[in-house]
Protein backbone atom coordinates (compact mmCIF):
# COMPACT_ATOMS: atom_id res chain seq x y z
CA UNK A 1 0.00 0.00 0.00
CA UNK A 2 1.16 3.21 -0.86
CA UNK A 3 2.00 6.11 1.93
CA UNK A 4 -1.48 7.66 2.86
CA UNK A 5 -0.41 10.76 3.07
CA UNK A 6 1.17 10.79 -0.56
CA UNK A 7 0.03 7.85 -3.01
CA UNK A 8 0.15 10.33 -5.91
CA UNK A 9 3.40 11.57 -5.93
CA UNK A 10 5.22 8.63 -7.27
CA UNK A 11 2.65 8.14 -10.56
CA UNK A 12 4.05 8.79 -13.73
CA UNK A 13 1.64 10.92 -16.41
CA UNK A 14 0.27 8.41 -18.22
CA UNK A 15 -0.66 5.95 -14.51
CA UNK A 16 -1.86 9.56 -12.84
CA UNK A 17 -4.20 10.10 -16.14
CA UNK A 18 -5.98 6.40 -16.03
CA UNK A 19 -6.47 7.10 -11.71
CA UNK A 20 -7.73 10.91 -12.49
CA UNK A 21 -10.38 9.56 -15.27
CA UNK A 22 -11.39 6.90 -12.72
CA UNK A 23 -11.78 9.15 -10.25
CA UNK A 24 -13.75 11.87 -11.70
CA UNK A 25 -15.78 9.63 -14.01
CA UNK A 26 -15.99 5.95 -12.52
CA UNK A 27 -16.60 3.44 -12.42
CA UNK A 28 -15.82 2.30 -15.63
CA UNK A 29 -15.73 -0.73 -17.83
CA UNK A 30 -12.14 -1.53 -18.67
CA UNK A 31 -13.23 -1.28 -22.81
CA UNK A 32 -14.59 2.31 -22.12
CA UNK A 33 -11.58 3.36 -19.96
CA UNK A 34 -9.08 2.42 -22.43
CA UNK A 35 -11.80 4.24 -25.20
CA UNK A 36 -11.65 7.21 -23.09
CA UNK A 37 -7.92 7.36 -22.74
CA UNK A 38 -7.04 5.97 -26.20
CA UNK A 39 -5.10 3.09 -24.72
CA UNK A 40 -4.92 -0.25 -26.17
CA UNK A 41 -6.67 -3.38 -23.86
CA UNK A 42 -2.38 -4.39 -22.98
CA UNK A 43 -1.48 -0.66 -22.15
CA UNK A 44 -4.46 -0.41 -19.80
CA UNK A 45 -3.53 -3.41 -18.20
CA UNK A 46 0.15 -3.22 -17.96
CA UNK A 47 -0.95 0.56 -16.22
CA UNK A 48 -4.06 -0.44 -14.31
CA UNK A 49 -2.04 -3.56 -12.52
CA UNK A 50 0.16 -1.51 -10.44
CA UNK A 51 -2.66 0.78 -9.48
CA UNK A 52 -4.89 -1.99 -8.41
CA UNK A 53 -1.94 -3.55 -6.82
CA UNK A 54 -1.19 -0.10 -4.38
CA UNK A 55 -4.76 0.56 -3.32
CA UNK A 56 -5.89 3.45 -5.84
CA UNK A 57 -8.20 1.56 -8.32
CA UNK A 58 -10.08 -1.57 -7.20
CA UNK A 59 -12.57 -3.56 -8.71
CA UNK A 60 -16.24 -3.30 -8.24
CA UNK A 61 -18.02 -6.13 -6.89
CA UNK A 62 -21.65 -5.25 -8.16
CA UNK A 63 -21.25 -7.41 -11.93
CA UNK A 64 -22.77 -5.41 -14.63
CA UNK A 65 -24.51 -8.38 -17.07
CA UNK A 66 -24.65 -7.19 -20.49
CA UNK A 67 -26.90 -9.52 -22.74
CA UNK A 68 -26.15 -12.25 -20.35
CA UNK A 69 -22.20 -12.06 -21.45
CA UNK A 70 -19.12 -12.33 -19.28
CA UNK A 71 -20.09 -9.93 -16.10
CA UNK A 72 -18.48 -6.58 -16.03
CA UNK A 73 -15.99 -5.48 -13.50
CA UNK A 74 -15.69 -1.94 -13.86
CA UNK A 75 -12.50 0.03 -12.28
CA UNK A 76 -13.76 2.43 -9.46
CA UNK A 77 -10.79 4.64 -6.99
CA UNK A 78 -11.07 3.31 -3.69
CA UNK A 79 -12.33 6.03 -2.32
CA UNK A 80 -11.71 5.55 1.36
CA UNK A 81 -8.27 5.52 0.60
CA UNK A 82 -7.56 9.15 1.97
CA UNK A 83 -9.39 11.67 3.94
CA UNK A 84 -9.37 15.18 3.55
CA UNK A 85 -10.31 18.48 5.50
CA UNK A 86 -12.47 21.20 4.07
CA UNK A 87 -12.86 24.53 6.07
CA UNK A 88 -15.04 27.67 5.28
CA UNK A 89 -14.00 30.73 6.88
CA UNK A 90 -17.30 32.92 7.37
CA UNK A 91 -17.56 35.98 9.43
CA UNK A 92 -17.19 34.68 12.80
CA UNK A 93 -17.04 31.01 11.97
CA UNK A 94 -14.86 28.53 10.56
CA UNK A 95 -16.92 25.54 9.22
CA UNK A 96 -15.14 22.07 8.44
CA UNK A 97 -15.79 18.87 7.08
CA UNK A 98 -13.95 15.45 6.75
CA UNK A 99 -14.32 14.38 3.32
CA UNK A 100 -12.90 11.02 1.29
CA UNK A 101 -11.29 11.49 -2.01
CA UNK A 102 -14.60 12.18 -3.82
CA UNK A 103 -15.11 15.08 -1.64
CA UNK A 104 -18.13 13.02 0.25
CA UNK A 105 -19.00 14.29 3.48
CA UNK A 106 -18.40 12.00 6.15
CA UNK A 107 -18.21 14.36 9.40
CA UNK A 108 -18.53 18.00 9.83
CA UNK A 109 -18.16 20.55 12.91
CA UNK A 110 -17.29 24.59 13.23
CA UNK A 111 -16.06 26.77 15.80
CA UNK A 112 -16.48 30.15 16.65
CA UNK A 113 -13.86 32.89 15.51
CA UNK A 114 -13.97 35.64 18.22
CA UNK A 115 -10.75 37.33 17.37
CA UNK A 116 -9.55 38.26 13.80
CA UNK A 117 -5.84 38.20 14.35
CA UNK A 118 -3.92 35.42 11.98
CA UNK A 119 -2.59 33.46 14.75
CA UNK A 120 -5.86 33.43 16.27
CA UNK A 121 -7.68 32.26 14.07
CA UNK A 122 -4.84 29.31 12.72
CA UNK A 123 -5.73 28.42 16.06
CA UNK A 124 -9.35 28.13 15.54
CA UNK A 125 -8.46 25.97 12.27
CA UNK A 126 -6.43 24.00 13.88
CA UNK A 127 -8.36 22.82 16.78
CA UNK A 128 -11.26 22.09 13.80
CA UNK A 129 -8.94 19.93 12.16
CA UNK A 130 -8.03 18.23 15.61
CA UNK A 131 -12.02 17.52 15.75
CA UNK A 132 -12.46 16.02 12.42
CA UNK A 133 -9.41 13.98 12.36
CA UNK A 134 -9.75 10.20 11.86
CA UNK A 135 -7.15 8.57 13.64
CA UNK A 136 -7.66 5.52 11.84
CA UNK A 137 -7.22 7.20 8.78
CA UNK A 138 -5.10 10.14 8.88
CA UNK A 139 -5.85 13.17 7.07
CA UNK A 140 -3.90 13.88 3.82
CA UNK A 141 -4.28 17.35 3.34
CA UNK A 142 -6.43 20.41 4.64
CA UNK A 143 -7.74 22.92 2.31
CA UNK A 144 -9.31 26.36 3.26
CA UNK A 145 -11.81 28.46 1.50
CA UNK A 146 -11.76 32.74 2.00
CA UNK A 147 -13.46 35.44 0.86
CA UNK A 148 -10.96 37.28 -0.49
CA UNK A 149 -7.52 37.48 -3.18
CA UNK A 150 -5.02 34.21 -2.81
CA UNK A 151 -2.12 33.74 -4.55
CA UNK A 152 -0.10 30.14 -5.35
CA UNK A 153 -2.94 28.07 -3.44
CA UNK A 154 -1.19 29.54 -0.50
CA UNK A 155 -0.68 33.41 0.46
CA UNK A 156 -3.81 35.31 1.10
CA UNK A 157 -3.00 38.88 -0.62
CA UNK A 158 -6.78 40.21 0.85
CA UNK A 159 -9.24 39.67 2.95
CA UNK A 160 -11.34 42.17 3.86
CA UNK A 161 -13.86 40.97 6.23
CA UNK A 162 -11.11 39.13 8.72
CA UNK A 163 -9.11 42.62 7.96
CA UNK A 164 -5.79 40.84 6.47
CA UNK A 165 -3.63 41.70 3.46
CA UNK A 166 -0.37 39.24 2.58
CA UNK A 167 -0.36 36.59 5.11
CA UNK A 168 0.92 32.81 3.96
CA UNK A 169 -1.59 30.95 5.33
CA UNK A 170 -0.86 27.99 4.11
CA UNK A 171 2.54 27.92 6.09
CA UNK A 172 0.56 28.67 9.28
CA UNK A 173 -2.09 26.11 9.01
CA UNK A 174 0.35 23.48 8.33
CA UNK A 175 2.59 24.59 11.07
CA UNK A 176 0.15 24.22 13.22
CA UNK A 177 -1.61 21.11 12.15
CA UNK A 178 1.40 18.98 11.08
CA UNK A 179 -0.84 18.09 7.54
CA UNK A 180 -0.46 19.82 4.25
CA UNK A 181 -2.55 23.11 3.63
CA UNK A 182 -3.92 24.60 0.73
CA UNK A 183 -5.70 28.13 0.57
CA UNK A 184 -8.40 29.62 -2.01
CA UNK A 185 -10.50 32.33 -2.69
CA UNK A 186 -14.19 30.49 -1.52
CA UNK A 187 -15.95 30.61 -4.33
CA UNK A 188 -13.00 29.28 -6.52
CA UNK A 189 -13.28 26.56 -4.38
CA UNK A 190 -17.00 26.11 -4.93
CA UNK A 191 -16.59 26.00 -8.57
CA UNK A 192 -12.98 23.47 -8.47
CA UNK A 193 -16.09 21.47 -5.91
CA UNK A 194 -18.77 21.15 -8.71
CA UNK A 195 -16.24 20.96 -12.15
CA UNK A 196 -14.65 17.75 -10.15
CA UNK A 197 -17.59 16.26 -7.95
CA UNK A 198 -20.68 18.22 -8.75
CA UNK A 199 -23.36 19.47 -11.46
CA UNK A 200 -20.35 20.61 -13.81
CA UNK A 201 -18.19 16.88 -13.77
CA UNK A 202 -20.81 16.10 -17.10
CA UNK A 203 -20.30 19.50 -19.15
CA UNK A 204 -17.43 20.81 -20.77
CA UNK A 205 -18.25 24.33 -19.65
CA UNK A 206 -20.01 25.42 -16.64
CA UNK A 207 -20.56 29.34 -14.75
CA UNK A 208 -21.06 29.48 -11.15
CA UNK A 209 -22.96 32.46 -9.87
CA UNK A 210 -23.63 33.70 -6.49
CA UNK A 211 -25.80 36.17 -4.41
CA UNK A 212 -25.69 37.01 -1.17
CA UNK A 213 -23.40 39.72 0.85
CA UNK A 214 -22.08 39.89 -2.37
CA UNK A 215 -22.51 38.88 -5.61
CA UNK A 216 -19.67 36.70 -7.44
CA UNK A 217 -18.76 34.33 -10.34
CA UNK A 218 -17.15 31.48 -11.80
CA UNK A 219 -16.14 30.30 -15.19
CA UNK A 220 -14.98 26.65 -16.52
CA UNK A 221 -14.01 26.31 -19.88
CA UNK A 222 -12.68 23.51 -22.07
CA UNK A 223 -12.58 21.98 -18.36
CA UNK A 224 -10.20 24.27 -17.21
CA UNK A 225 -11.28 27.65 -14.42
CA UNK A 226 -11.06 30.65 -15.83
CA UNK A 227 -9.04 32.68 -13.35
CA UNK A 228 -6.35 35.41 -13.11
CA UNK A 229 -5.05 37.74 -10.49
CA UNK A 230 -8.46 39.81 -9.48
CA UNK A 231 -9.83 36.94 -8.79
CA UNK A 232 -11.15 37.65 -5.47
CA UNK A 233 -12.10 40.93 -5.97
CA UNK A 234 -15.86 40.62 -6.30
CA UNK A 235 -15.62 42.34 -9.97
CA UNK A 236 -18.87 40.58 -10.99
CA UNK A 237 -20.68 42.63 -8.48
CA UNK A 238 -20.13 45.97 -10.85
CA UNK A 239 -21.55 44.53 -13.97
CA UNK A 240 -24.20 47.63 -15.05
CA UNK A 241 -27.85 46.27 -15.39
CA UNK A 242 -30.09 49.44 -14.88
CA UNK A 243 -28.27 53.03 -15.52
CA UNK A 244 -31.19 54.60 -13.37
CA UNK A 245 -30.62 52.15 -10.50
CA UNK A 246 -29.00 53.31 -6.83
CA UNK A 247 -25.30 53.44 -6.20
CA UNK A 248 -23.05 51.01 -4.83
CA UNK A 249 -20.49 51.66 -2.05
CA UNK A 250 -18.03 51.98 -4.77
CA UNK A 251 -19.69 54.78 -6.41
CA UNK A 252 -20.95 52.80 -9.59
CA UNK A 253 -24.58 53.39 -10.48
CA UNK A 254 -27.15 50.59 -11.17
CA UNK A 255 -24.63 47.54 -11.02
CA UNK A 256 -25.78 44.26 -9.09
CA UNK A 257 -24.03 45.39 -6.55
CA UNK A 258 -26.69 47.79 -5.75
CA UNK A 259 -29.80 45.97 -6.62
CA UNK A 260 -28.69 42.44 -6.10
CA UNK A 261 -26.80 41.76 -2.73
CA UNK A 262 -28.61 41.08 0.55
CA UNK A 263 -27.94 44.18 2.05
CA UNK A 264 -29.21 46.41 -0.75
CA UNK A 265 -32.61 44.24 -0.80
CA UNK A 266 -32.99 44.59 3.23
CA UNK A 267 -32.13 48.21 2.95
CA UNK A 268 -34.45 49.18 0.12
CA UNK A 269 -37.27 47.21 1.63
CA UNK A 270 -36.75 49.14 5.25
CA UNK A 271 -36.36 52.72 3.30
CA UNK A 272 -39.59 51.88 1.24
CA UNK A 273 -41.89 50.25 4.34
CA UNK A 274 -40.38 52.41 7.34
CA UNK A 275 -39.45 50.12 9.24
CA UNK A 276 -36.42 47.61 10.00
CA UNK A 277 -36.75 44.23 7.89
CA UNK A 278 -34.68 40.94 7.38
CA UNK A 279 -34.00 39.49 3.89
CA UNK A 280 -35.67 36.63 4.50
CA UNK A 281 -38.79 38.73 5.62
CA UNK A 282 -38.77 40.48 2.51
CA UNK A 283 -39.36 37.43 0.62
CA UNK A 284 -41.59 35.88 3.04
CA UNK A 285 -43.57 38.97 2.32
CA UNK A 286 -43.33 38.41 -1.68
CA UNK A 287 -44.80 35.42 -1.11
CA UNK A 288 -47.47 36.87 0.80
CA UNK A 289 -48.31 39.03 -2.19
CA UNK A 290 -47.26 42.42 -0.74
CA UNK A 291 -46.61 44.70 -3.36
CA UNK A 292 -43.91 46.72 -2.11
CA UNK A 293 -41.87 43.74 -1.71
CA UNK A 294 -42.86 42.61 -4.70
CA UNK A 295 -41.41 45.56 -6.73
CA UNK A 296 -38.11 45.14 -4.90
CA UNK A 297 -37.34 41.77 -5.35
CA UNK A 298 -39.19 41.84 -9.00
CA UNK A 299 -35.95 44.88 -9.48
CA UNK A 300 -33.42 42.37 -8.00
CA UNK A 301 -34.84 39.51 -10.13
CA UNK A 302 -34.32 41.02 -13.14
CA UNK A 303 -31.08 42.07 -12.46
CA UNK A 304 -30.04 39.03 -12.05
CA UNK A 305 -31.80 37.54 -14.91
CA UNK A 306 -29.94 40.42 -17.26
CA UNK A 307 -26.37 39.25 -15.68
CA UNK A 308 -27.10 35.53 -16.34
CA UNK A 309 -27.90 36.53 -19.91
CA UNK A 310 -24.75 38.50 -20.15
CA UNK A 311 -22.45 35.55 -19.07
CA UNK A 312 -24.39 33.28 -21.29
CA UNK A 313 -23.91 35.64 -24.31
CA UNK A 314 -20.21 36.19 -23.53
CA UNK A 315 -19.32 33.11 -21.96
CA UNK A 316 -21.54 30.33 -23.69
CA UNK A 317 -21.75 27.92 -21.10
CA UNK A 318 -23.54 24.66 -21.17
CA UNK A 319 -24.70 24.81 -17.51
CA UNK A 320 -25.55 27.56 -15.01
CA UNK A 321 -25.66 26.86 -11.53
CA UNK A 322 -26.51 29.57 -9.21
CA UNK A 323 -26.19 29.69 -5.40
CA UNK A 324 -25.04 31.78 -2.03
CA UNK A 325 -27.07 32.84 0.68
CA UNK A 326 -29.51 35.20 -0.99
CA UNK A 327 -30.33 32.37 -3.91
CA UNK A 328 -33.98 31.88 -2.53
CA UNK A 329 -34.54 35.35 -3.77
CA UNK A 330 -34.27 34.00 -7.38
CA UNK A 331 -36.18 30.86 -6.21
CA UNK A 332 -38.72 33.02 -5.31
CA UNK A 333 -38.72 35.36 -8.45
CA UNK A 334 -37.67 32.35 -10.56
CA UNK A 335 -40.25 33.69 -13.48
CA UNK A 336 -39.04 36.89 -13.27
CA UNK A 337 -35.45 35.39 -13.67
CA UNK A 338 -36.01 33.48 -16.47
CA UNK A 339 -37.99 36.77 -18.14
CA UNK A 340 -34.98 38.95 -17.64
CA UNK A 341 -32.84 36.15 -19.42
CA UNK A 342 -35.18 36.11 -22.04
CA UNK A 343 -35.63 39.81 -22.55
CA UNK A 344 -31.34 40.23 -23.24
CA UNK A 345 -31.25 36.78 -25.52
CA UNK A 346 -31.09 35.97 -29.00
CA UNK A 347 -34.71 34.42 -29.50
CA UNK A 348 -33.12 31.22 -31.27
CA UNK A 349 -30.05 31.03 -28.66
CA UNK A 350 -30.09 27.43 -26.81
CA UNK A 351 -32.12 27.90 -23.37
CA UNK A 352 -29.54 27.95 -20.26
CA UNK A 353 -30.03 24.94 -18.25
CA UNK A 354 -29.81 26.55 -14.54
CA UNK A 355 -29.32 24.54 -11.67
CA UNK A 356 -30.40 25.95 -8.44
CA UNK A 357 -28.75 24.48 -5.24
CA UNK A 358 -29.19 25.73 -1.42
CA UNK A 359 -26.70 27.37 0.14
CA UNK A 360 -24.85 25.36 3.34
CA UNK A 361 -21.92 26.60 4.91
CA UNK A 362 -20.60 22.95 4.56
CA UNK A 363 -21.04 23.29 0.52
CA UNK A 364 -18.49 25.73 0.88
CA UNK A 365 -16.18 24.25 3.37
CA UNK A 366 -16.70 20.86 0.72
CA UNK A 367 -15.15 23.11 -1.98
CA UNK A 368 -12.09 23.81 0.53
CA UNK A 369 -11.77 19.81 0.62
CA UNK A 370 -11.93 19.46 -3.44
CA UNK A 371 -8.89 21.95 -3.96
CA UNK A 372 -7.45 19.70 -0.84
CA UNK A 373 -7.85 17.26 -3.15
CA UNK A 374 -7.29 18.30 -6.47
CA UNK A 375 -3.89 19.25 -5.25
CA UNK A 376 -2.84 16.04 -4.02
CA UNK A 377 -4.46 14.33 -6.79
CA UNK A 378 -2.34 16.42 -9.40
CA UNK A 379 0.83 16.16 -6.94
CA UNK A 380 1.08 19.88 -6.83
CA UNK A 381 0.66 20.41 -3.26
CA UNK A 382 2.82 22.41 -1.03
CA UNK A 383 4.81 19.85 1.01
CA UNK A 384 5.74 21.84 3.92
CA UNK A 385 4.39 20.88 7.40
CA UNK A 386 6.35 22.74 9.82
Amino acid sequence: MLDAASPWAPLLPSARRVTLEVLLHGPLARSELADRLGLSTASLTRLTKPLMDAGLLREVDTANLRGGGRPLQPLDVDADVQRFIGIKLAGFRAYGVLTNLRADILDSASVEITEQDVEAVVARIAELVASLDDPGRPVAAVGIGIGGVVHDFARVQRAVFLHWKDVDLSAAVARATGRPAVVSNDLDALLEAEHWFGDGRDVDSFAVLTIGAGVGGGLVIHDRLVGGPDSGLGLLGHFPVDPFGPICPEGHRGCVKALLTTDAVQSQAALTLGRPVTYDEVLDLVEAGNAVADQIVGRAAHAFGTLIAAVANIAQPERVILTGEGIRLAQVAEARVRAAIAQSRHPEASPIDLRFINDDPLLWARGAAAVAIQRTVLAVLPLRTG
